[in-house]
């Protein structure tokens, strides 16, 4: 299979470096200064936590064009980005699958209109990463960390091009296909459990993890934020997916502030998680107005986003660090408290029965 990676940030290049490194027929596009950088040093990965550094010298392109032929064109790039790319892309009547590996909040209406329900594929790349000058520094993914990387058609069927697809994914080192059925959906809640609260959370944070962990009030909104978008979407009729999500409508508030301060304190995944929303604040807040479209057809409150846009402005100041002024909701609580104290007492019934 003759695959074109269309993007060369971070994951597209990761990507092209692994299907290379299977031994599959892939090409990398890049231009301008990534070009130059990829010519001179090839793709270097460098994974976090280690000091190793993976490179490989997938073939590149400069440009992709109406005559040029693939079977398989994977864009990897910010969702703006390639919204923006969908005209160049649609003078290519050779390539029967377009492969758009990213976020997207508005579902696939609008690339099915410009290449056709039959050349449209839907997936998204894991785990995230930044870019240091030609270096590329991602989360772990190898043999020990290995990742899902969902897919699907737009319309959920499964073909016999889904799992030929699926097969290539599969074949590169630390990660495994997952096909799936709802990936419009899926991607819609991925949106949702980010943008409308703990990616501008972080900006009110200076995008420093470990200040937010340390900002209640940031914590609290971005929780809040959190669940009004999944809430929101749930009654605007779209499935939640994965299933799970669901849950987190549920989770106590103070247990909810509690893990996620956890995390950010942490820093866990610190180049993903601090450097995607610091490099691409315009996809940030593309993808927030994308989900605020759906948001806004709906009767959901939206107190806690409406607090939190303001800081994807990068003009506005961020929140004291250590900032308290919002308490939790700890009524939330009691529903859980009183279950478990039932099933104390339906036990200690049963024991002594």
């Amino acid at each position: 299979m003759r695959i074109l990676v269309f993007g060369a940030g971070p994951l597209g290049s990761l990507i092209a470096s692994r299907l290379h490194e299977a031994g599959q027929d892939v090409y990398l596009l890049a231009r301008g200064q990534r070009l130059q950088d990829l010519t001179r040093h090839g793709v270097v990965i460098k994974e976090e936590g280690t000091d190793a550094f993976e490179i490989s010298y997938p073939k590149i392109v400069e440009s992709f064009g109406p005559d040029d032929e693939y079977d398989l064109v994977m864009i990897v790039m910010r969702k703006n980005q390639a919204d923006a790319s969908l005209d160049l892309l649609a003078q290519n009547k050779n390539v029967p699958t377009f492969l758009f590996m990213g976020n997207n909040a508005a579902g696939p209406e609008n690339l099915i209109r410009a290449l056709g329900a039959d050349r449209v594929m839907l997936g998204f790349p894991l785990p995230g990463g930044e870019r240091d000058g030609h270096i590329m520094r991602v989360m772990p993914v190898n043999e020990k960390r290995t990742y899902p990387l969902p897919l699907g058609e737009v319309d959920g069927t499964v073909r016999k091009r889904t799992h030929e697809i699926a097969a290539v994914l599969h074949s590169m080192r630390g990660y495994r296909a997952q096909i799936r059925r709802d990936m419009p959906a899926w991607l819609m809640y991925h949106v949702a459990l980010l943008m409308p609260g703990f990616v501008p959370a972080l900006y009110g944070a200076n995008n420093q993890m470990k200040r937010l962990g340390q900002t209640p009030d940031l914590l609290v909104l971005a929780v809040r934020a959190t669940k009004e978008a999944l809430r929101g979407l749930r009654r605007s009729g779209i499935p939640t997916s994965p299933s799970v999500v669901r849950v987190l409508e549920y989770v106590p508030e103070p247990l909810f502030v509690g893990l996620v301060g956890f995390i950010m304190r942490k820093e866990w995944g610190k180049a993903s998680v601090e450097g995607h929303p610091r490099d691409a604040r315009d996809e940030m807040l593309y993808l927030f107005n994308e989900l605020m479209d759906t948001m806004d057809r709906t009767k959901t409150k939206t107190e806690a986003i409406d607090e939190l846009r303001k800081y994807y402005d990068p003009d506005t100041m961020p929140l004291p660090a250590g900032r308290r002024n919002i308490g939790l909701n700890w009524a939330s609580l009691a529903a859980p408290a009183a279950v478990f104290l039932l099933l104390v007492m339906w036990k200690r019934r049963k024991h002594q029965d």
